[in-house]
């Protein structure tokens, strides 16, 4: 790899905000935040909040969830007309 091109690789600690769930791991995002937090080794680590991980996800939890399928048709029927 070429010197001084590619950015910073470090530990970042990832938080679900919707399930609670944090891990830790390597990412490239260590210098995008100010957040910091301290972990369970006892080191602070910078912090990035996703909305959705596997913890949460329908796919991985098997909890799907329902789209409004009838009023897309609706709206579509009325706005280009019924075949």
């Amino acid at each position: 790899m070429k010197p001084s091109i590619h950015p910073e690789y470090g530990p970042v600690v990832f938080r679900d905000r919707a399930a609670g769930h944090t891990f830790l791991t390597r990412s490239t995002l260590v210098s995008s935040t100010e957040r910091r937090i301290e972990w369970e080794d006892g080191n602070v680590y910078p912090v990035i909040d996703v909305e959705i991980s596997n913890v949460s996800h329908p796919f991985y939890t098997g909890k799907s969830r329902v789209l409004d399928t009838a009023g897309r048709v609706e709206r579509f029927e009325r706005r280009y007309g019924k075949a």
